[in-house]
């Protein structure tokens, strides 16, 4: 009776390797048949060997033959049980048909680790570089102020682009379901920040032009760096780029407004150079980098992991540019506005980040409203205070902004991307 139990079995276990062997032939058609078969009679063997095997080798307390053979025979059994759920990733099984011990080869993974590694120092070095971007901008203009506007929008569309590349349109649909975290963003984005702008103003009693240029650039837009702040930190990218390109095209209507209300003097914003450039700088690249991800997510996931530092890299550069622009007007006015704006931008990304708390958000959601409500697009005010006041010092509080927004940004950037997401994190975003 046990040997027709066996003699089924092992034929059972024969049909059952055969299927295995035909299935690691479809999903890994590169190997060549003869490989493949090989090793296909080497893991037939193994299961008719563990099969044949009879009970008492097989127990854990029972005395096996051949110096432990029944021992690693009943490992061999045990490692059989997993079998059917990792024929469902074909990655698995072309990596287990390549080498049938499970040993995967060491070399690419300890290359790609290395580099990854690489990368990551890199990119936790963000503050570090923003640092370094402005000494040059104050103290060497000549080596950034390069960056002309042609060029400058330049750079701020494959910095979108960039951020493209780690999107799909799925991404986009989910966030789409929940309009109210885009609208408690843009609200976070037009309240919260000019009524600190204006209050601190007050507050220390800084002078007309200065007063005016701190609440000028408080009622600007998101900027594109917050975009890659946002990757850096875990926060929702997606989410990120729908509340910049929003808050960008309400600007139109926003900034001249607030400005008007808080500083007394109306801003006048050019509303179709704003749209167009708009759509021209946000939302082309991001559309051509998310279809880059959608048709071709082979090279796409090759070159995705330079993603953060390209970002990085770009964001130091259009942070460096304003400031040499300005470099001599910084060093005679700058420092008296340092605690001005340190306190504007600082005080925005608690309360962006608390408010969302308190509203119930999830934490990396929470991390994105605090990141987009502390970002402002510093560049856009400097442009506006250079084209419409003539009194230079407007246009001061926006470069000392483009410091500290790139630098708080990034350092908390890089502190949220050492702390994890929460496992359980409250999907903000679900049906």
């Amino acid at each position: 009776m046990a040997t027709t139990v066996t003699t089924a079995a092992v034929a059972s276990s024969s049909s059952y390797v055969a299927s295995i062997s035909r299935v690691l032939h479809r999903d890994c058609g590169s190997q060549s048949r003869h490989a493949l078969a090989a090793k296909g009679c080497s893991f037939s063997s193994s299961i008719a060997r563990c099969v044949s095997q009879p009970p008492h080798a097989l127990g854990s307390g029972s005395p096996t033959p051949n110096g432990g053979r029944g021992r690693n025979e009943a490992v061999a059994c045990s490692m059989a049980s997993p079998i059917i759920p990792v024929l469902r990733s074909r990655q698995v099984l072309c990596k287990a048909e390549a080498n049938v011990s499970g040993d995967i080869p060491n070399n690419p993974v300890a290359e790609m680790s290395q580099y990854e590694s690489i990368v990551e120092l890199l990119t936790t070095l963000f503050p570090v570089w923003v640092i370094l971007g402005t000494i040059i901008g104050i103290y060497k203009p000549s080596m950034v102020t390069w960056l002309e506007t042609d060029l400058f929008t330049v750079g701020l569309g494959f910095l979108m682009l960039s951020m493209g590349l780690t999107l799909t349109f799925e991404d986009f649909r989910r966030c789409l379901r929940n309009p109210w975290t885009v609208g408690v963003g843009f609200l976070a984005q037009y309240l919260i920040k000019p009524l600190l702008g204006f209050t601190i103003a007050m507050t220390l009693k800084l002078s007309a032009p200065l007063a005016t240029g701190l609440i000028l650039v408080s009622c600007c837009p998101g900027g594109q760096a917050s975009n890659v702040a946002t990757y850096i930190s875990k926060g929702n990218v997606a989410l990120s780029v729908l509340m910049t390109t929003c808050s960008t095209i309400g600007a139109i209507v926003m900034t001249p407004l607030l400005t008007k209300l808080l500083a007394g003097q109306l801003v006048p914003v050019d509303a179709a150079g704003l749209a167009i450039s708009t759509f021209q700088v946000v939302l082309v690249p991001t559309i051509v980098g998310v279809l880059s991800h959608e048709y071709f997510p082979k090279f796409t996931e090759r070159i995705i992991t330079l993603t953060p530092l390209i970002g990085v890299i770009l964001t130091t550069l259009l942070c460096a540019s304003p400031i040499g622009q300005v470099a001599e007007v910084l060093k005679a006015q700058g420092a008296q506005l340092v605690i001005p704006v340190a306190l504007l931008h600082a005080a925005a990304f608690a309360l962006g980040y608390w408010c969302s708390r308190l509203s119930s958000f999830g934490e990396s959601t929470s991390r994105t409203i605090s990141i987009e409500c502390g970002m402002q697009s510093s560049a856009l005010g400097f442009l506006l205070a250079q084209k419409h006041f003539t009194n230079p010092l407007v246009a001061v509080p926006s470069a000392v902004s483009v410091v500290f927004m790139a630098l708080g940004g990034s350092a908390l950037a890089v502190f949220w991307r050492n702390r994890r997401v929460p496992v359980d994190d409250k999907d903000d975003f679900k049906e």
